[in-house]
This record gives C-alpha cells, sequence and structure tokens, in this order.
C-alpha cells in the first residue's frame, strides 16, 4: 500500500515537543545541523539567564537587603543573606531579641534555566521547638522573565516583607 507524500509524519525528537521531521521533505544532514545549531542557541541562553540572575542579585536583592537589615534590626530582627553564585540568594531573619533562625527568604534560579523564571521558598518556625514549616511558589506571580531585571529594590523589599508579615501572623493565629 502507497502512502501518499503529503502525509507528513511528525514525530517528537530528542523529548523536544514541538519539533517535527517531515519524512521526504527534509535530509538528515539538515536535521542534525539544525539540531546542533539549536544546541548552541540553548547553551547561549543558559549562560546569559545565569549572568542576568547574578545581575539581577548583585545590584538589586543584595542592596535592598541591605537597606531592609538596616532597618529591621531596630525590631531586634537580625537579617543575613548569603548568595550562592549561579542558584539563589537567601535572606534570613531571628526572632526577634535572639540570634536563631527564624524565617528565611530564598529566590531560586531554577537548574538549567533558559529564563528568568525564579521560583522562592519560604520556611519559618512559630517558636524554637517548633519544625521548620516550607512552601514553595513561583517568584512573584504574573511577573515575565524580562520584568525581574526591571525590579526595585523597594519592590524586593516589600515582597520579603509581605512574606514575613504573612508568617507571623498565620504562627500568631494558627492553633498549633
Amino acid at each position: 500500500m502507497d502512502i501518499p507524500a503529503a502525509v507528513d509524519l511528525c514525530y517528537d525528537t530528542a523529548g523536544i515537543p514541538g519539533a517535527k521531521i517531515t519524512m521526504g521533505k527534509s535530509d538528515w544532514k539538515t536535521e542534525l545541523k539544525d539540531h546542533f545549531a539549536n544546541m548552541r542557541v540553548l547553551e547561549r541562553c543558559q549562560a546569559e539567564t545565569l549572568l542576568h540572575f547574578d545581575q539581577f542579585c548583585e545590584f538589586i536583592v543584595e542592596p535592598a537587603l541591605e537597606n531592609l537589615a538596616e532597618e529591621i534590626a531596630s525590631f531586634g530582627v537580625k537579617l543575613r543573606f548569603q548568595r550562592t553564585k549561579g542558584r539563589d540568594i537567601r535572606a534570613s531573619l531571628t526572632f526577634p531579641g535572639s540570634k536563631d533562625e527564624q524565617f528565611q527568604y530564598r529566590i531560586l534560579l531554577p537548574k538549567n534555566a533558559v529564563e528568568l523564571r525564579l521560583g522562592l521558598a519560604t520556611k519559618g518556625r512559630k517558636n524554637l521547638r517548633s519544625e521548620f514549616k516550607v512552601k514553595e511558589s513561583e517568584f512573584m506571580p504574573g511577573l515575565s522573565p524580562a520584568e525581574v531585571l526591571k525590579l526595585s529594590k523597594e519592590d524586593i523589599i516589600l515582597d520579603i516583607v509581605g512574606h514575613y508579615r504573612d508568617f507571623r501572623y498565620e504562627a500568631l493565629t494558627s492553633p498549633d
């Protein structure tokens, strides 16, 4: 039985959704060349994303955390922050008047990311004897990757304060 030449047979190539090979319309050498060109583009996007994340941390998040650390100290809370290059930046807040960590706010760059779609992990505990409760979500939902680099220090501070406030209210009002 002959199959008409106009029928396109599509395959999922190399696990890339939407990648199609049309039988009889391109040769394998072109497909191979295109594959390696696409891999170079992906590698370049990953390198640019790492660079953008490091710039975001250095020029926006770290100065915001420095400003917040100065202000929150007047309430007896110490804020320390640490950056793991190309991976995450975290801010740790202590219990008021203590050196023990109560709350952590962490912005994460997913492994092998090709754009600045960041994650957020928060964890906190009600008192020194309680377990940390961890929450993971998208960093500033609804924000496009291009808008991340346009955030201000104030935007970062407001987000941290909002998550910290919500955690504290939840911890103080929960029956546990």
